[in-house]
C-alpha cells in the first residue's frame, strides 16, 4: 500500500490532480479553523454584547445645516446611524439607538428641551448596560477647506477605539485626522468604550455632497462598522 506521505508516489500516480486536492484540503481546514474562533468570539462578545447608537440632535434642534443645500444635520445623523445599526445587526451584537426617528428626546419643545434630551440619551445606554456606544454627527469649521470624518474619546478607555476607527476612517476618505479627547456629555454616559464620530464637515461642498448620498452613507457606515470590527476582535491596544 502506498504511504500517505509518499508525495513521490502520490504525483507519479495522480498528477497535479493531488496537488489541487491537496492544498483545497489545507485551505478548507485553515477557513473552518478561522471561523470556528470567528464563531467563538461570537459567543463571547456578539450574542450578549449591546452596542448604543445615537444619532445626534433631533426634533427642534437640528445641528448644523449643510453649506449649499442646507441639509440638517440631525437627519444625516439617523440616516447613517440606521444604517450602522444594520451592520451591527447582521454581526449578532445587539443595538439599541437612542433615537430612532427625526424626533427630539425632550418631550414637550420648552426651556431646557436639550437638558432633557441629553438626560434621556444617558438613561437609554445605563439602561441597557452598552458595552460600546457610538454617537454620530456631523461638523462644522470655520474654513470650508477642512474636510473628512473625526472621532473624539473622552478617556484612556475609549482611545484606543477612536484611534482604530479613525483609522479605517483615514485609510477610507485619504485623510490624516486624528483621533482626538473632547469633553462632551455622550462620552461620559457610561464607563464603556465611547466615542464621538463625526462624519464630516457640512461646511466643506464636498463633504456634504458626499454626506447627502446614500451610496456614501453606507459606505461610510460600513467603514465605521470595520473600525469597530478591527477595535473588538483585532486587539485594543
Amino acid at each position: 500500500m502506498q504511504k500517505m506521505g509518499d508525495f513521490g508516489g502520490i504525483w507519479h500516480k495522480f498528477g497535479k490532480k493531488a496537488v489541487v486536492v491537496c492544498i483545497v484540503l489545507a485551505v478548507c481546514t485553515s477557513v473552518y479553523n478561522l471561523g470556528e474562533k470567528v464563531y467563538n468570539d461570537r459567543q463571547v462578545l456578539g450574542y450578549n454584547f449591546v452596542v448604543a447608537l445615537d444619532a445626534g440632535h433631533g426634533g427642534i434642534d437640528g445641528g448644523v445645516t449643510g453649506v449649499n443645500t442646507g441639509v440638517k444635520e440631525s437627519k444625516i445623523n439617523l440616516q447613517i446611524t440606521l444604517l450602522l445599526k444594520e451592520f451591527f445587526e447582521q454581526g449578532g451584537f445587539k443595538v439599541v439607538l437612542t433615537r430612532s426617528d427625526d424626533n427630539g428626546l425632550y418631550g414637550v419643545p420648552s426651556a431646557g428641551f436639550k437638558k432633557r434630551d441629553m438626560q434621556k440619551r444617558l438613561q437609554t445606554i445605563r439602561d441597557a448596560k452598552a458595552n460600546l456606544v457610538l454617537s454620530i454627527h456631523c461638523n462644522k469649521f470655520s474654513s470650508s477647506q477642512r474636510s473628512g470624518p473625526q472621532v473624539f474619546f473622552g478617556d484612556e478607555v475609549g482611545m484606543a477605539f477612536a484611534q482604530r476607527v479613525q483609522t479605517v476612517l483615514n485609510d477610507f476618505t485619504n485623510n490624516t485626522h486624528s483621533a482626538l479627547r473632547g469633553d462632551y456629555f455622550m462620552l461620559k454616559c457610561t464607563s464603556s468604550p465611547s466615542i464621538i464620530v463625526e462624519c464630516g464637515f457640512l461646511s466643506n461642498p464636498e463633504d456634504e455632497a458626499k454626506l447627502c448620498d446614500k451610496n456614501y452613507q453606507k459606505q461610510l457606515a460600513e467603514q465605521i462598522y470595520r473600525g469597530a470590527l478591527l477595535y473588538l476582535y483585532g486587539g485594543q491596544g
